[in-house]
């Protein structure tokens, strides 16, 4: 039998991390089979957590004022009290990446190290659309090579010209996303696409249009099949490939933070899968420790008590209820998948049946990491009983209705009617606005037309649009219009 380590209350070094590490290591792969990147882990002081926050959390990132200001206002929070830092920060690359607080006791480190360097590393590793969207071989290296270049050209162009096409492609970053097809070009392939961009001469006007009346121009565009044939949601892409005047350099610019845009679009559509995962498996990986007696008594009060804080989630009568606390709500829907597969209800087996008492929970909660986001893994697996746990209800505010009322309680009806609503909540248009592409008047006065679809007659914010709009026809170079078509 294993020695028990010494961590309870006791001050971190490095050869008790790496002794825990050790322990973590062999129960995750041997006990558990949890599939994993290697793990690079840093301990880092709070600054250096600063430096974190305000570059996006990566250990390398292109210059950007906006970066600089975020660490000024992180650091402000922090020096007088008003916002603590993480315990840890987490990077989707090969080796995983996992930043560790110098200030946190054994007890913490052990608890992070659980939960960043196996529970969020094996769900960027096994995640479909961590698989599809990113190469976490790949994304150091293409960082190295967006700072290098993005440095050269404020040397070659100036600062401010090279921070005008940053500031409007920043603008925009939420739409420089696919979200149902991926552009997947290999390193090689990078190389020569930016070898030929270099050496690519700035677009012009096409000579037989600089030579033809405008009512000419209108006839051959009327001869001409509509452009794009079909509207296209990524809109960075379409500036990067499509945008008249841009010339070579800029056009990088753009495709870098494109690029980088896409490499986030995951995270942003698993918080409450990724969260739910790594605190499930920290709790899990932890309590395994115990059971096999390498940690104390001591140790346990001390991360249970940061657990019980981790996965914590305020009464909406608190006055700090903010939202559902995603840390809460995937711990707790993890937790009663394999509570399902072990202990079913016969309300479980009624609603599971394909969950309910097959005792294989690994399996289940693997395939449910693995095929599903934030949105899929809601509608698909969120039972009556966590319903009942997070004494969920819904509310309907009807535009047409002078009140309130109650529109959906714990009865089947309800369940499917909540469960399907606040999945809704975590679709990517109820979080960005979904626009599109719709037109581009090559032939003619090279305008822009965009198109937002807008569902259950949400409008946008006309302020924010229209400094948005700006920025965009910064980059077009022409007139870009905004229209809005209802989805229903």
């Amino acid at each position: 039998m294993a020695q028990q380590l010494d961590l309870a209350g006791n001050e971190w070094t490095f050869d008790l991390l790496r002794d825990i590490d050790t322990q973590l290591h062999d129960i995750t792969a041997n006990k558990f089979k949890l599939d994993t990147f290697p793990n690079q882990i840093e301990v880092i002081s709070a600054e250096q957590m600063l430096d974190a926050y305000s570059s996006a959390a990566m250990p390398v990132m292109y210059p950007h004022w906006s970066y600089g200001k975020s660490f000024s206002v992180n650091e402000h929070l922090y020096e007088t009290g008003q916002q603590n830092l993480a315990y840890e920060v987490v990077i989707n690359s090969n080796p995983c990446i996992s930043y560790l607080m110098e200030e946190n006791t054994m007890t913490m480190q052990t608890l992070v190290i659980a939960h960043a360097c196996y529970g969020h590393n094996s769900f960027f590793k096994g995640n479909y659309l961590f698989r599809q969207w990113t190469q976490a071989d790949a994304i150091i290296d293409y960082l190295v090579f967006a700072k290098k270049y993005v440095m050269e050209c404020e040397e070659k162009y100036g600062f401010d010209a090279v921070e005008e096409i940053l500031d409007a492609a920043h603008a925009i970053q939420n739409f420089g996303v696919d979200r149902y097809k991926r552009r997947f070009e290999s390193e090689a392939a990078l190389k020569v696409k930016r070898d030929d961009l270099a050496e690519e001469k700035r677009r012009q006007y096409d000579e037989i249009m600089a030579k033809v009346s405008p009512v000419e121009a209108a006839q051959i565009e009327r001869q001409q099949d509509n452009y794009p044939r079909e509207p296209v949601e990524n809109l960075l892409y379409f500036i990067e490939k499509e945008a008249p005047k841009l010339r070579d350099w800029e056009r990088e610019l753009v495709r870098i933070v494109r690029k980088m845009s896409q490499y986030f679009y995951p995270q942003g559509q698993t918080k409450v899968m990724n969260e739910g995962w790594a605190s499930f498996w920290h709790y899990t990986l932890l309590n395994s420790l115990y059971d096999e007696k390498l940690v104390s008594d001591g140790f346990m009060l001390e991360f249970l008590t940061s657990h019980t804080n981790v996965v914590f989630q305020p009464d909406s009568r608190d006055g700090r209820f903010r939202a559902l606390n995603p840390y809460a709500l995937g711990f707790a829907m993890f937790s009663d998948i394999r509570r399902m597969c072990e202990k079913p209800t016969e309300e479980d087996k009624r609603w599971f049946p394909d969950l309910a008492g097959t005792g294989n929970w690994l399996k289940a909660i693997d395939f449910a990491m693995r095929n599903f986001k934030d949105e899929s893994f809601i509608r698909q697996f969120l039972s009556p009983k966590v319903i009942r746990d997070f004494r969920l209800f819904t509310i309907a505010d009807h535009k047409s209705e002078n009140e309130l009322f109650i529109d959906s309680i714990h009865n089947d009806e309800g369940y499917r009617r909540i469960r399907t609503l606040l999945a809704n909540q975590y679709s990517r248009e109820s979080m960005v606005p979904d626009i599109q592409v719709t037109s581009y008047a090559r032939m003619t006065d090279r305008s822009l037309t965009l198109t937002h679809m807008s569902r259950r007659g949400r409008p946008l914010n006309e302020d924010e649009a229209e400094k948005t709009l700006a920025q965009i026809e910064r980059l077009w170079g022409f007139p870009v219009h905004l229209e809005t078509s209802d989805v229903h």
